[in-house]
C-alpha cells in the first residue's frame, strides 16, 4: 500500500513527460489501488469485529461448558448414592462402568455432549427418572442454546474474514507485479545516474532499498573519500 501511495503521489503531482513510469502503468495504477484498498479494508473490519465479537463468545463457551460439566457430575453424585442405577448413563451416551466425565475442551465437543445430556435426559425421565437439579437441563439447555447460536454466529464472522482474506490474497498477486512493473520503469528512467543518486530518486517513488553489509560500507567509504576531497 505504501509504495502505490507514493506512486500515485507522483502520478498526481509530476507531468507525465517527467514521470519515471509510463502512463499505462499510472492507469492501471489509478484503477486497481481503489480495489486492492477497499478488500484490505474490508478484512481489516472484518477481523476487528470478530476480535470483538469473540470475547463475549468466550465467557458464553465457558458458562456452557460449566453447565455441561456440572450435569454430568451431578449425575455421578447421584449414582455415587445410589440414586440413580449406573445403567442410566447409557442414555446419556455415557460409559456405563465410567464416573469420567468426557472432555469438553474444544467446541465440538461442547455441541456433542450438550446435545447428548439434553437428550438423555429427556430419554430418562421419560422411563420414570426423577429429574436432576442444580442444574436442572432446563437450566443446562438455556445455556446450551445460547452456545449454539453464538457458535454459528462466529462461525459466521469465520467465513466472512476468510472470504475477505482470500480476496486480498488473490489481488496480492496484480499488486506486487504492478509494483515490480513500475519499479522496474522507474530504476531503468533513472539508471542514467550514479548508484546513490539513483537510489535517492527512486526512493522518492517508494522503491525500497535493502543495502547489504558491504554495500554500506562501501558508501560509507566513497562519503568519507567525497568529504576528504572537498574539505
Amino acid at each position: 500500500m505504501r509504495a502505490m501511495e507514493a506512486c500515485l503521489k507522483k502520478g498526481e503531482t509530476t507531468p507525465l513527460n517527467i514521470l519515471a513510469f509510463s502512463q499505462q502503468c499510472l492507469e492501471h495504477l489509478q484503477l486497481f489501488y481503489p480495489k486492492f484498498s477497499n478488500a484490505i479494508a474490508q478484512l481489516q473490519a472484518s477481523k476487528e469485529n470478530q476480535f470483538k465479537c469473540s470475547r463475549d463468545y468466550g465467557e458464553i463457551v465457558k458458562k456452557a461448558k460449566l453447565y455441561i460439566s456440572h450435569f454430568m457430575q451431578v449425575l455421578n453424585f447421584g449414582i455415587m448414592r445410589e440414586e440413580i442405577k449406573p445403567e442410566v448413563r447409557e442414555f446419556y451416551g455415557l460409559d456405563v462402568d465410567s464416573k469420567a466425565i468426557p472432555p469438553l475442551n474444544l467446541e465440538s465437543h461442547v455441541l456433542k455432549w450438550g446435545e447428548r445430556i439434553i437428550a438423555g435426559e429427556q430419554k430418562r425421565t421419560m422411563h420414570g427418572g426423577s429429574p436432576i437439579y442444580n442444574p436442572s437441563i432446563a437450566l443446562v439447555k438455556v445455556h446450551f442454546e445460547e452456545f449454539k447460536d453464538a457458535y454459528r454466529h462466529q462461525k459466521m464472522l469465520q467465513n466472512i474474514t476468510n472470504r475477505a482474506s482470500s480476496k486480498v490474497s488473490d489481488l496480492r498477486g496484480d499488486a506486487d507485479s504492478l509494483i515490480q512493473q513500475i519499479w522496474n520503469e522507474v530504476e531503468e528512467t533513472f539508471s542514467v545516474y550514479p548508484e546513490d543518486m539513483k537510489r535517492e530518486k527512486a526512493s522518492e517513488y517508494g522503491v525500497v532499498y535493502v543495502l547489504r553489509s558491504s554495500e554500506i560500507k562501501q558508501m560509507e567509504a566513497n562519503k568519507l573519500q567525497r568529504n576528504i576531497i572537498f574539505s
